[in-house]
């Protein structure tokens, strides 16, 4: 009971902490599921199946788990976004001034994830996970340059999902769960709501949806093992409200809205292979349909009408990651990685909410294990992310180019992001 009880609360403080904060991942998606996959970039997630965290990444790997086990991990994720300006416009009927480069629009984030795993019986394996699986926060500076396209943009959401496993035979075993999910979004601007006279808009909405994942696990020989995991997209109707205030904060609007997202799919094969007793190499690729997010359209509920368009026409990406683990003796183990993480974002259709661009990760981390029923994971990332271009002037409830009222952002991002991960694991 007292097992029970600790992994309740554990489940309800992890929920909590997961809507609390989360950060922009390559798109929106947060790969930062795991500390013991940090350090190989995350390569073979869907075949190393180290520890209960498999869930996320393929729940067929909980047939390699024994007993009870939990597994707790803590990442802080610290994005830094800066714009340069190169020939922005203000907007000419706000009466305003340009405005600055917007400082530093990302944030640190601390992004918390747990899995707990035990046997049904030797064949039948149960898993539960909690973690934030997309998520994004972008915030300039008040007066910036493109305040009238962006101010802060902010998505939050957090994911329970069950899971079970079943091993077929010594060579295939097969996984699958589902996920409950839920969703928080923010988004804010400045408007021109007259001649000289600046406003400001934010668009909130929330919504709760379901979606699955499931996988294959192949035992090649005894030091090799293929995995094939995928995961659902997720459609989601927020519902919210558009506020409108005028330059003293008195409200000029208040409609309720609505707005269809539909969150990306991904399938992922990944190797894992035991060179030796001291060696592990391991590589994954992964794909992800972004190409499902064409555009963020915000409707009056009550009139139908369209609020606001953001033509998004994002594209579908691949994921290519390496990575290797060093045996030092049965205590410590030392990790590496590298990986290629493609943007759905192009130079046409880039936005300031989301000013992505591919990125290449280098990763190190290690582990720890006191004894054989803990172990301590830790591990940093560094993402080079391209420099990327953009060149928007649309808005509105049509989405179309407007100088006069969005102004013209034209410069250049220069973004970076730091990852650190910390996981603790138990065996019970």
């Amino acid at each position: 009971m007292q097992f029970k009880r600790n992994a309740i609360n554990l489940a309800v403080t992890v929920a909590m902490l997961a809507m609390a904060g989360s950060v922009q991942a390559s798109g929106f998606a947060l790969i930062e599921q795991s500390g013991s996959g940090l350090g190989n970039a995350f390569a073979g997630g869907a075949a190393s199946a180290e520890d209960a965290s498999t869930i996320f990444y393929n729940p067929a790997g909980l047939s390699r788990l024994g007993g009870k086990q939990i597994a707790v991990i803590g990442s802080l994720i610290n994005p830094s976004v800066k714009f340069s300006d190169t020939g922005s416009s203000p907007a000419a009927a706000s009466g305003q001034p340009l405005g600055g480069n917007g400082g530093d629009a990302g944030s640190l984030a601390f992004v918390p994830s747990a899995y707990f795993a035990m046997d049904v019986n030797p064949q039948l394996k149960f898993g539960l996970g909690i973690n934030a699986p997309f998520g994004l926060k972008t915030e300039y500076e008040a007066g910036w340059a493109g305040r009238f396209q962006a101010l802060k943009s902010e998505v939050k959401t957090i994911n329970v999902n069950p899971a079970l496993s079943y091993q077929l035979n010594d060579m295939v075993s097969l996984g699958l769960g589902f996920d409950y999910q839920k969703i928080d979004a923010e988004l804010t601007n400045n408007v021109v709501l007259g001649a000289g006279m600046v406003g400001s808009a934010k668009v909130s909405g929330s919504d709760n949806a379901w979606g699955y994942n499931f996988g294959a696990l192949f035992q090649v020989n005894p030091e090799t093992r293929i995995g094939l995991a995928y995961r659902s997209s997720i459609s989601y109707k927020l519902s919210g409200d558009l506020l409108v205030t005028g330059p003293t904060g008195a409200v000029v609007q208040n409609p309720s809205v609505t707005a269809d997202i539909e969150m990306p799919d991904s399938l992922s094969f990944s190797g894992f292979s035991q060179i030796d007793s001291k060696w592990d190499v391991m590589g994954d690729i992964t794909w992800t349909g972004w190409s499902k997010f064409k555009e963020l359209r915000v409707v009056n509920s009550s009139t139908g009408a369209t609020a606001s368009l953001t033509n998004e026409n994002w594209n579908d990406t691949y994921r290519f990651s390496v990575g290797a683990n060093h045996h030092y003796n049965e205590n410590w183990t030392a990790r590496v990685g590298a990986a290629f993480d493609q943007a759905p974002v192009s130079d046409a259709d880039r936005t300031a909410r989301i000013p992505d661009n591919d990125r290449t990760w280098l990763s190190l981390g290690g582990q720890y294990k006191p004894n054989k029923q803990s172990a301590l994971d830790f591990g940093y990332a560094h993402l080079f992310v391209k420099d990327s271009v953009i060149s928007n002037n649309k808005g509105g409830a049509a989405g179309t180019a407007s100088t006069t009222f969005y102004g013209n952002l034209v410069g250049t991002y220069s973004n970076s992001v730091d990852i650190f991960s910390v996981q603790y694991t138990q065996n019970f």
